[in-house]
């Protein structure tokens, strides 16, 4: 067999793109000097498949950091902390003391730095680097986003303020994005502003309630959102401190003698006032008698009824009556007059066309129907005990009504008032007449 003579060399060849392509040729001289070509194994520099994606954490949950790169080879790959120039890992081993930081690798490709325990000083750039010649990196941003937190101070604490006066509500939160601050009240009425409007919610740090009234008094939500979940409140509670105030709304009251009466006052005050009844020289009504039990009955916040129930009345029992109610600020009180109506008298009556305009019945209880009658009679109400007829000059004793007397005293000042026209009209006709007979 023949013997063959080969000269070998090897040939770089360096192709585009920047990339090196070493292909070993071997190139052989044969004694048929034919040419042979072998080529070896392709060495390419590694790159990165896809850019790092941004990623955004709320404090104390994990994220996570993803770095691909291809054909890696011998290389290394390595995670950095880019403002302050820290190696975070190389390969699979954590070279930093932060133990919450960890690393990851998919088929030597995919490299996953996770960071536990978000902290809100973790926020910043982070670098993935390949230590090529030059090295090659690229870099991905860790938001860290804060849940609002409501600040002691300098956000207010409960208020206690004379009314009037003029309030400034306070609400200092921090989180990232900067929070929001909502002002509400926590029973849902609106919040008057001082322009006069209401409204549900306002926004801002503070909110300003000028000349507050008792209407204002209540809980007040300071809320604090700044789209990281949850949103936080805090309660405000704005106390008014007023002195009190008493409504009566029957000041005059009828009752039948031998039965039982309540009489009623609607007090407002705060701090909550003491509230008691008395006669009319100042005697003070004993509560939880025989004769009389008081309450008094919750309506609002600051709002009171008194009520006096009389039992069993008798002539000593009628007469006038005062509720009184007193807090640290000052006293007050209403008077309420309890006057006597016959026992013959019918709860409800019919009134006549001539009184009422219509025909229809209306309905009036006997006490309303004695004092409408007294009044339009020109009684002297603070003489309850008579009542003197403009027209007849009859006296009644004892503030008894006789609701038949009354329609025929009515009638009959109707009566005459016609009769005395009719009268002068019949006096002016004759004379007239006497003067055209003279003439």
């Amino acid at each position: 067999m023949p013997s063959i003579h080969a000269t070998c060399f090897t040939k770089v060849l360096r192709q585009p793109a920047g990339s090196l392509l070493f292909v070993l040729i071997f190139m052989c001289h044969k004694t048929d000097f034919s040419l042979i070509e072998t080529a070896a194994d392709v060495i390419t520099d590694p790159k990165f498949s896809f850019p790092i994606v941004n990623v955004t954490a709320s404090v104390g949950r994990e994220a996570f950091l993803t770095c691909v790169v291809q054909d890696l080879g011998s290389f290394k790959v390595a995670w950095l902390r880019v403002d302050t120039q820290t190696i975070l890992t190389i390969q699979n081993h954590v070279i930093t003391k932060n133990q919450r930081i960890g690393i990851t690798n998919s088929e030597h490709k995919t490299w996953t730095m996770k960071i536990k325990d978000i902290k809100e000083n973790d926020k910043g750039w982070y670098m993935c680097q390949i230590n090529t010649d030059p090295m090659k990196s690229q870099m991905g941003y860790l938001d860290v986003v804060v849940p609002p937190d409501i600040l002691d101070y300098p956000t207010s604490t409960d208020m206690v303020v004379r009314e009037d006066s003029n309030v400034t509500l306070k609400c200092a939160a921090t989180g990232s994005p900067e929070p929001t601050i909502t002002w509400r009240r926590e029973n849902g009425v609106p919040i008057e502003l001082a322009n006069g409007s209401e409204v549900l919610s306002v926004e801002g740090v503070t909110l300003v309630l000028p000349r507050v009234k008792r209407q204002h008094m209540g809980a007040y939500l300071c809320i604090a959102s700044n789209g990281v979940p949850p949103s936080v409140s805090k309660r405000i509670t704005l106390i008014v401190h007023f002195p009190p105030m008493i409504t009566v709304q029957n000041q005059l009251i009828g009752a039948v003698e031998n039965k039982n009466v309540t009489l009623e006052c609607q007090s407002e005050a705060f701090p909550k006032s003491i509230n008691y009844w008395t006669r009319e020289r100042g005697d003070i009504v004993p509560p939880g008698s025989v004769k009389y039990t008081s309450g008094v009955t919750e309506i609002g916040e600051y709002r009171n009824a008194m009520q006096l129930h009389i039992s069993d009345l008798t002539q000593a029992e009628f007469g006038a009556y005062r509720c009184v109610a007193k807090n640290s600020l000052g006293d007050t009180d209403g008077t309420i007059k309890l006057y006597r109506i016959p026992p013959t008298a019918v709860n409800y009556v019919e009134n006549s066309e001539g009184r009422y305009k219509g025909s229809n019945k209306k309905r009036i209880k006997s006490s309303e129907l004695y004092h409408q009658s007294k009044a339009s009679e020109g009684v002297d109400m603070e003489n309850l005990g008579k009542r003197k007829d403009m027209m007849l000059g009859n006296e009644l004793e004892d503030g008894y009504y006789d609701s038949a007397a009354a329609a025929v005293t009515h009638c009959q000042q109707h009566k005459l008032t016609v009769t005395t026209m009719a009268l002068f009209t019949m006096l002016l006709l004759f004379r007239k007449v006497a003067v055209l007979i003279d003439v």
